[in-house]
């Protein structure tokens, strides 16, 4: 809503009639036409009832799909694992589904898990495909490491990593030397944990 506040006040004293254009609410569902080659951008709701030969399901991951509002409220979570269904059987042949490691929001950047709703697909039915580019972040903060800056134990800020018991996760931050070396990381199902790197038995992914 506020997002939506803001855009519009850029219209101040124009007609409304610019304004609906310009954010065109009428979506693609509205207008398409099965014979032309190209490709719809729709919400899940509006997808309900379609097929499509290639499907792209964007922004899989925890606190955006599902939204970290309904992770405290079954109900509402348990929507969106309906809705996660409905984009997944829009697909006739091929799925792609993707996620970001760091997503800048709000003015804030965030480092991401991989959407429990991907994680509870089985494992043989999933073919994951990586880039190879490390990871950068553009603006940096005093005093705090940067992304790709080698930790005291060799592992990098933004390096997917795993533990024998907390399962992957993204390293986030770390802090000290020696034998009082610590390391953050996000882990998909554990969430974010301090652990000293001596006896954290962290494996590179």
């Amino acid at each position: 809503m506020l997002e939506l506040r803001g855009y519009a006040e850029q219209y101040a004293g124009l007609p409304l009639a610019t304004f609906l254009e310009e954010v065109s609410l009428v979506s693609d569902v509205d207008t398409r036409d099965d014979d032309e080659n190209r490709p719809s951008l729709m919400t899940l709701h509006s997808a309900k009832g379609l097929e499509f030969p290639l499907v792209f399901l964007a922004g899989m991951e925890e606190n955006l799909f599902p939204h970290a509002m309904s992770l405290e409220e079954p109900g509402r979570l348990e929507e969106e694992r309906r809705l996660c269904y409905v984009g997944i059987t829009r697909a006739m042949r091929v799925l792609y589904l993707s996620y970001a490691e760091t997503r800048r929001m709000h003015g804030k950047e965030s480092y991401n898990t991989l959407s429990r709703f991907v994680r509870e697909i089985p494992a043989q039915l999933i073919r994951e495909v990586r880039p190879r580019a490390m990871i950068t972040r553009p603006v940096t903060l005093a005093g705090k490491p940067r992304m790709g800056e080698p930790s005291p134990s060799g592992f990098r800020l933004g390096q997917r990593v795993g533990h024998p018991k907390f399962g992957e996760g993204v390293i986030i931050d770390f802090e000290g030397q020696g034998s009082h070396a610590r390391i953050n990381v996000n882990f998909a199902r554990e969430g974010a944990k301090w652990l000293v790197l001596s006896y954290a038995n962290l494996q590179a992914i």
